[in-house]
């Protein structure tokens, strides 16, 4: 159980989903305080379980990255038995959560229909890769939405080479999209007593993420490339070489420009009426960027960021993820918890996030949530 400082304490999530969109919306919720119950299957379970190397005490660390805090237990929903468990689960849920393909979830009776017939407040979340309609039957791998929902078509170094993000980024905002979603269906049925379906997709999520680009098209009509690590609408705002590697020059108004030249010694900039104000360096941007390699070329990354920050120039160098953890825990952000797991970003100062649990092992919970569901 949690505890009572928990924003969620007291909401039980049924929780029917594997990989990562929609356990990473259900381990949210648990941090803040919700019960989550994670139905698997017998035998293999959430098949992130086997997604390694690497591993950490027998469990592939993708798998624990997105179910801390959640009970685990297996159901067999070929069999009417658990099938008529995993319906009385949903019965007391006051949220159930599933990605299966559209349409699976109806051959076990756990449909939202079915399910509202004996929950009327539950607050059924549906999450897929192309939604209910025509696109229900495809499939919804991450880097396939990367491809055909645009990101990778300006992503990468070279219009020939189109690359997908190093992590499964249209998941993640999936999930995220649902959890506000489901959110905001419990604070409508705390108003009114009624649940209601929340329906996320994968590619809706990721065109929606793409914010400025999109909108681009959208409102404009036009059709953005690759530009590698540039941005289309501010100079400088990208990476350049130094003499050891690679800094991050984000300069997103005429100060900041003004205090970069200043500090690079580079006075003549400011006098420059091709880099007289952002647009006009956008316009002359690869004289720009031809004069500011030379000079970063001279210095190392760390040297650039020790002399440019305190003048108010924001920049950084390119880090791992080890670099990026340090930089963390130098902030002072607690970036780890609970020895390995990675913190939650949410801070709230009277209902402050928990880690209650481990990633749970496969059925260890099925003794006491069995008996609990044939209990009634």
């Amino acid at each position: 159980m949690t505890g009572d400082r928990s924003a969620l304490s007291g909401v039980l999530v049924a929780d029917f989903s594997r990989v990562l969109a929609a356990p990473y919306a259900t381990m949210l919720m648990a941090d803040l305080g919700a019960t989550v119950i994670k139905v698997e299957r017998p035998g293999g379970g959430d098949d992130t379980r086997s997604w390694g190397p690497p591993y950490v005490a027998d469990q592939a660390t993708y798998f624990r990255s997105v179910n801390r805090n959640k009970r685990s237990l297996t159901l067999d929903l070929g069999e009417e038995r658990d099938r008529r468990r995993a319906r009385e689960l949903a019965r007391r849920a006051d949220v159930v959560v599933e990605n299966f393909r559209p349409g699976t979830m109806d051959k076990f009776g756990l449909s939202y229909e079915r399910v509202r017939a004996g929950n009327p407040g539950v607050v059924y979340c549906s999450i897929s890769a192309f939604g209910a309609a025509e696109g229900a039957a495809l499939p919804g791998y991450d880097l396939l939405l990367q491809a055909v929902g645009g990101l990778m078509s300006i992503t990468g170094s070279r219009p020939d080479e189109p690359t997908k993000v190093g992590v499964a980024l249209v998941d993640v905002l999936a999930g995220l999209h649902a959890s506000v979603g489901i959110l905001a269906a419990l604070r409508y049925r705390e108003a009114t007593g009624r649940g209601q379906h929340v329906e996320v997709n994968l590619l809706s999520s990721l065109l929606s993420g793409m914010v400025n680009q999109s909108a681009g098209y959208t409102m404009a009509g036009v059709v953005p490339g690759i530009m590698g690590n540039r941005h289309p609408s501010i100079v400088p705002y990208e990476v350049f070489d130094t003499a050891d590697r690679p800094l991050a020059l984000a300069v997103g108004t005429d100060a900041q420009f003004a205090a970069l030249c200043r500090a690079l010694g580079a006075g003549d900039l400011l006098g420059d009426d091709r880099f007289a104000d952002n647009p006009s360096r956008v316009a002359h941007a690869e004289a720009l960027r031809a004069r500011l390699t030379e000079i970063l070329g001279t210095r190392k990354a760390d040297e650039w960021y020790e002399l440019l920050t305190p003048a108010g120039v924001p920049c950084g160098p390119v880090n791992d993820l080890a670099g990026a953890f340090a930089l963390a825990e130098r902030l002072g952000l607690h970036p780890r918890v609970a020895g390995d797991l990675v913190a939650n970003p949410i801070g709230l100062s009277e209902t402050p996030v928990e880690y209650r649990t481990a990633p749970p092992l496969l059925g260890v919970d099925d003794a006491e949530l069995l008996a609990w569901l044939d209990s009634d």
